[in-house]
């Protein structure tokens, strides 16, 4: 039976960009399924305690710079520190993977030209036309999914996903939870890999 990954991400996050390929590369690897589910970041924030970058203190903020390129290069990526597009509002590009994922459709191709948007090609992500131009690139409707995406059902869905994020501890994004074990962050994939390739049980807290 397959092993179930539910992936809480938000589509500006330089980290989820910075693990897209890696999580996919795990899973495969494990033949493990990802459930894909966006959530709202300030709903997750508020439950954890954690802040907007632009209310940390500058040392996180200067650490966060530093980490920033320590992973871009580990990870052979492009990352632009200062995007023309950021911070931006990712809750159109979120409700558009959420609508993929209510119509039977991968994400995972979508999601990455959104988190390239960002971080490598200065695209603006808050834009429905430039969003309309990654789901053709993916062989989308993309009139119908946009369309989907400005559905309650939709929102519905993304605050389902936010309190299913809080409900597994989850810190920030990307987190991915496997058997209720929350791994916060694209750093610890090595420890979710690790548990796949054991089959050790959940840790609790």
């Amino acid at each position: 039976m397959s092993r179930i990954i539910d992936y809480y991400l938000i589509g500006s996050s330089p980290y989820a960009y910075l693990g897209h390929k890696a999580l996919h590369e795990i899973a495969a690897r494990h033949g493990a399924t990802i459930r894909y589910k966006p959530i709202d970041i300030m709903g997750v924030w508020a439950n954890s305690g954690s802040v907007p970058l632009g209310q940390r203190t500058p040392l996180r903020q200067r650490y966060r710079r530093i980490e920033l390129q320590r992973f871009r290069e580990m990870r052979g990526l492009m990352l632009n520190l200062e995007p023309k597009f950021f911070p931006v509002d990712s809750a159109l590009a979120d409700r558009v993977a959420i609508a993929l994922v209510d119509a039977g459709a991968d994400p995972s191709g979508y999601l990455w030209r959104v988190h390239e948007g960002v971080w490598a090609k200065d695209e603006n992500i808050a834009d429905r036309g430039q969003l309309g131009a990654y789901l053709a690139a993916e062989g989308h409707d993309a009139q119908a999914i946009l369309a989907a995406a400005d559905t309650a059902q939709a929102e519905d869905r993304r605050r389902a996903n936010t309190q299913a994020a809080a409900s597994s501890d989850a810190v920030g994004a990307p987190v991915y939870v496997l058997d209720g074990e929350p791994f916060w962050g694209q750093d610890r994939l090595d420890l979710l890999d690790a548990m796949l390739t054991t089959g050790r049980a959940a840790y609790r807290p």
